[in-house]
């Protein structure tokens, strides 16, 4: 079914929808509906894109338009918009199963089988798994973990926390204030007390004139060990980081800036907390980001493509060497005093399982390597673009970092919006994106087809060279 040339009609970013032309399901929602990560001020001006079904790599609008999705909605819907298996499975368990909790020695037969088959494919020794419902709040679990191993090794003064620049971990008060996101802080009083920034590591936008990106990692790892020193490594109890960091701009890490991290970390005993929720389940071409870069973390959280996003479930994964000691320290109080009614919740379970022997039965970290490289192919050929600065990415995962002057490496003025109006007319072409800031990013889903990326691409080419003739026009 071919797209609609009514997909043209899109408003632009700064534009008011009359209230008379939106759909019932639009205006409930902008009197209603409080939404996450918007503009709400502007939102009722606009209204939402109401999305009504999906099929396959597509979704479909109230009005009948498709989009191919290439974000794979947010993230996280891994293998597309209606996987007849999924459903089924979630079938299956709501007739066998609806709910049943994990508190108090409780478990479902399900869940238990998660467990072993993520232990089964994830680089931790001796792995256990603890479950809970959103990306969020598994950093939360893990940062809670990370102290009480550090309470239980007798090194209760280990509470801070290094997070970086740009970095997003999540909306609650913990993983916002890890965020390295001015927006996550401002009106809410964060950060809490205990978070410490440290840099960013994009070689692009801060590495220095003349400084080769061997030198600008090797100022990243001596001010990490100055932030250390500074702080006092018996207060710090973790570092936190994506191996690709997702929201903050699809920005991947210099070369061996990973293992360069870790061995600081460990000379002063501060644990490596992997924010997989983005990178996990293939889509760095291996099973786990950290796998691609070279660390092996002490936790990492996982969430997103644990379920191809269909039903709410994340989990933390932990060593076997942090799991034994929670696993004692508990025992001496009498109680694990941590978990959600929603932990293990039988049908995510179903759900999540389906997902990862769909994922093993597909080989999928090849098949993220294999469609990575046509999409890092395809988009090679827009390097030279006027308004590119920067394409970067690993496996099925994209950035293209949009300037004002190439040379120069000068961003536009955030108040043109010039990354929104790159999403407003790809989606007027039917293809949906994101832009954070004036960074495109691209994450198509694992059932993308050549055609598909090849469609992608091309309409992000277009999209460009028209916002870009439009910059030319208005001087």
């Amino acid at each position: 079914m071919p797209r609609q040339e009514s997909n043209r009609d899109v408003i632009p970013p700064d534009s008011e929808t009359p209230r008379a032309q939106l759909s019932s399901f639009a205006q409930a929602d902008i009197e209603y509906h409080l939404h996450s990560q918007t503009n709400l001020a502007q939102h009722r001006r606009r209204g939402p894109l109401v999305i009504v079904r999906g099929d396959g790599a597509y979704v479909v609008d109230e009005a009948g338009r498709r989009y191919l999705e290439c974000m794979s909605g947010l993230w996280c819907a891994s293998l597309g918009f209606s996987n007849e298996r999924l459903a089924a499975a979630a079938k299956r368990q709501i007739d066998a199963l609806p709910y049943y909790h994990t508190f108090n020695h409780r478990s479902n037969d399900v869940v238990s089988k998660l467990a072993e088959a993520i232990v089964r494919v994830v680089p931790l020794k001796s792995a256990r798994v603890f479950f809970a419902n959103s990306g969020s709040e598994a950093i939360d679990s893990m940062v809670k973990f990370a102290w009480y191993f550090h309470t239980a090794s007798g090194n209760p003064r280990k509470r801070k926390v290094l997070s970086r620049e740009k970095a997003f971990h999540g909306s609650t008060v913990m993983g916002a204030s890890l965020a390295g996101l001015p927006a996550m802080h401002a009106s809410f009083g964060l950060p809490i007390e205990g978070i410490v920034r440290i840099d960013c590591p994009h070689f692009y936008r801060y590495g220095e004139i003349g400084e080769s990106e061997a030198e600008y990692t090797d100022r990243l790892i001596n001010n990490l060990q100055t932030v250390i020193d500074r702080e006092g490594a018996d207060t710090i109890a973790a570092f936190i980081a994506e191996p690709i960091m997702g929201a903050g701009g699809v920005i991947v890490p210099p070369v061996g800036y990973f293992e360069r991290v870790q061995q600081v970390l460990r000379q002063h005993d501060i644990l490596l907390l992997s924010d997989e929720i983005v990178c996990g389940f293939g889509r760095t071409g291996t099973w786990f980001g950290c796998q691609s870069f070279g660390f092996e973390p002490d936790m990492m959280a996982c969430a997103k493509g644990l379920s191809s996003g269909y039903v709410p479930i994340s989990c933390v994964v932990m060593s076997g060497d942090i799991a034994s000691v929670i696993e004692v320290r508990s025992g001496l109080e009498r109680g694990f005093g941590h978990g959600f009614t929603y932990s293990g919740h039988p049908v995510a379970a179903a759900v999540a399982l389906e997902a990862l022997t769909i994922y093993q039965e597909m080989e999928l970290p090849a098949v993220a390597r294999r469609l990575g490289a046509r999409l890092h192919e395809r988009l090679d050929g827009m390097r030279s673009h006027p308004m590119v600065g920067e394409i970067r990415g690993t496996g099925l995962i994209a950035g293209i970092e949009l300037v004002a002057d190439k040379a120069a490496r000068r961003p536009f003025v955030s108040d043109e919006e010039v990354g929104a109006q790159v999403e407003q007319a790809m989606r007027a072409r039917g293809l949906i994106i994101r832009n954070m800031g004036d960074v495109i990013a691209l994450c198509p889903p694992y059932i993308i087809s050549d055609a598909q990326i090849d469609e992608m691409v091309a309409g992000l080419e277009t999209a460009l060279n028209e916002v870009h003739n439009r910059q030319i026009a208005n001087g």
